[in-house]
C-alpha cells in the first residue's frame, strides 16, 4: 500500500510539480485530490482537454490547407456532377409546367405561353444561351435553336405562341426536346452519369444505351484501367531488377545507378514527352537504328507513335521511377543472410528467390504497384502528346469537357466516375492484401 501511494504521488507530481497531493483516507474509498481541493480525476481530464486543444491548434493551419486545396474542390465536383440549374433558374415559368404536368403530358396551350415567355424574358437578359447549352448536353445540336429564336422574340411574339414558335423553328415541335427539358426542368439530375456511361433518356424517360457510333466513355474507362495495368505490369518487370541492383551493389555503385533513376525527375515533364515523340516518329530515330541494321526495310519503318503503342512506351518510361523506388526501400532491409541460408539448405537459386526472397518485396511492390496504377489512370499529357486517337485514355476526355466543350457538369461526372473506380480498387486491394503492408521507406 506504501509503494502504490507513492507511485500516486509521483504521478501527480509529475502532472503539476507545485501542487501538493491530499487525501482523504477513509478506508477502500479514498479519494485522491490536487492541492486546491479538486478531484485528480477532473485535473487529468482537463489537463487532457487542454493538451488535445494545443495539438489540434498545431495542425489547424495543415487541416485548413488540405480543406481549401483538396476537399473543397472534390466537393464542388461533386456537386456539379448533379446540379446544373441552367435552364431551371432561367426558365421558370416553363419548369413550373413541368412540376404540374406527369410525364407523357402533351404541352397544352398553357406549355407554350409558358415556354414562349420564359424565350422572350430570357432572351431579353441576354441569357438564352446559357439555356441552349443546358438542353445541348443532353441533346446536341439544340443551343442554336435557342439562340435563333431569341434573336426573334425580342422582335416581338403574339398569341398563339404554339403556332408562333414552330413557324420560327418546328424543331419546337420534337418530343424529344420537350422530354429532355422536362429533364433540365429541375437542377439536380443523374443524366450525366448516365451520359458517362453511354446511357441517355428515351421520350418516355426510360433509360436506354445511346446509339453505337456514340458509345465512347465506356471504351475509354476500358482502355485506361487496362493500359494502365499494362503499364503497371511493365514497370514492375523493369524495375524489380534495378531495385535489386540498387540495394546489392556497393555504395559507390549503387549512388552513381541512383542518380540515373533519379535523373528524370529533374527534367521536365513536357521534354520527356516531346523527346519520345522524337525517337518513335516513322523518321525517328529508333526506326533509322532499325533500317540501319536491316532488321527493316526502309519502306517498312514502324508506327510506334500517335497509337497505344506510344503511350505505353513514354508512360511506362515516365512512370518508372515511382516503382523502383519503393522495391528498393523494402530490398535493401532484406537481410541477405536469408537467401544463403536458404541455397546452404538445398534451395536452388529459384527457390530461394522465389519463397524466400520475393515475398519479402510484397510491401514494396504493392507500394510501387498502387503508385504507378493511380499516376497512370490520372495522366493526359503523355497521352495527348504521343496517344493519338487509340491512346488517349478517360482522363483526355475529361480535360476536353474542362477546356474544349466547356461541359464542367460532364466532366465533373466523368471524373467522379473514375475517382470511385480508383477507391473501389483501392477498398479491394485493402482487402485482399491489406494497406498496412504497404511500405514507401
Amino acid at each position: 500500500m506504501a509503494a502504490l501511494t507513492a507511485g500516486d504521488d509521483m504521478a501527480n507530481a509529475a502532472l503539476d510539480p507545485h501542487a501538493a497531493i491530499a487525501t482523504t483516507a477513509s478506508g477502500v474509498g479514498a479519494t485522491l485530490t490536487t492541492a486546491d481541493g479538486k478531484p485528480l480525476a477532473r485535473a487529468l481530464a482537463r489537463s487532457q482537454r487542454r493538451a488535445r486543444r494545443r495539438a489540434f491548434l498545431l495542425v489547424l493551419p495543415l487541416l485548413a490547407f488540405v480543406v481549401i486545396t483538396f476537399v473543397v474542390p472534390i466537393g464542388q465536383m461533386l456537386q456539379r456532377s448533379f446540379y446544373n440549374d441552367g435552364f431551371s433558374a432561367n426558365m421558370p415559368q416553363v419548369s413550373a409546367w413541368f412540376a404540374q404536368t406527369e410525364r407523357g403530358t402533351d404541352p397544352d396551350e398553357a406549355a407554350w405561353t409558358a415556354l414562349a415567355q420564359d424565350l422572350v424574358a430570357s432572351a431579353e437578359a441576354r441569357n438564352i444561351g446559357v439555356v441552349g447549352t443546358r438542353i445541348n448536353y443532353d441533346m446536341p445540336g439544340t443551343r442554336s435553336l435557342f439562340t435563333s429564336t431569341g434573336r426573334q422574340v425580342r422582335r416581338g411574339l403574339e398569341p398563339p405562341y404554339r403556332e408562333a414558335l414552330l413557324e420560327i423553328n418546328e424543331d419546337w415541335g420534337d418530343p424529344q426536346l420537350w422530354s429532355v427539358m422536362r429533364e433540365a426542368a429541375t437542377p439536380i439530375t443523374a443524366n450525366f452519369y448516365l451520359a458517362a456511361v453511354d446511357r441517355t433518356r428515351d421520350t418516355e424517360g426510360r433509360v436506354q444505351q445511346v446509339e453505337e457510333q456514340q458509345r465512347i466513355y465506356l471504351t475509354l474507362f476500358w482502355r485506361t484501367f487496362w493500359l494502365s495495368a499494362v503499364i503497371t505490369g511493365l514497370t514492375f518487370v523493369l524495375g524489380f531488377p534495378i531495385a535489386h541492383l540498387l540495394a546489392t551493389l556497393p555504395m559507390r555503385k549503387s549512388n552513381l545507378l541512383m542518380i540515373l533513376v533519379l535523373l528524370p525527375f529533374w527534367t521536365s515533364l513536357l521534354v520527356r514527352t516531346t523527346s519520345w515523340m522524337v525517337l518513335l516518329q516513322q523518321q525517328g530515330v529508333v526506326n533509322d537504328i532499325l533500317v540501319w541494321m536491316g532488321v527493316i526495310g526502309g519502306g517498312q519503318r514502324l508506327q510506334m507513335i500517335y497509337n497505344q503503342t506510344g503511350t505505353i512506351i513514354a508512360m511506362t518510361h515516365i512512370l518508372l521511377p515511382f516503382m523502383i523506388l519503393p522495391l528498393y526501400s523494402v530490398m535493401r532491409t532484406i537481410n541477405p543472410s536469408y537467401v544463403r541460408a536458404a541455397r546452404s539448405l538445398g534451395a536452388t537459386s529459384w527457390t530461394a528467390f522465389r519463397r524466400v526472397y520475393f515475398p519479402q518485396t510484397l510491401p514494396g511492390l504493392g507500394a510501387g504497384a498502387m503508385l504507378v496504377f493511380i499516376l497512370a489512370v490520372g495522366y493526359y499529357i503523355t497521352p495527348a502528346l504521343v496517344g493519338g486517337s487509340s491512346g488517349q485514355l478517360i482522363s483526355n476526355m475529361i480535360a476536353q469537357h474542362m477546356t474544349g466543350t466547356l461541359n464542367w457538369s460532364m466532366a465533373a461526372a466523368l471524373a467522379a466516375l473514375l475517382l470511385g473506380a480508383v477507391l473501389v480498387l483501392y477498398w479491394l486491394y485493402d482487402r485482399l492484401v491489406g494497406v498496412d503492408n504497404l511500405k514507401l521507406g
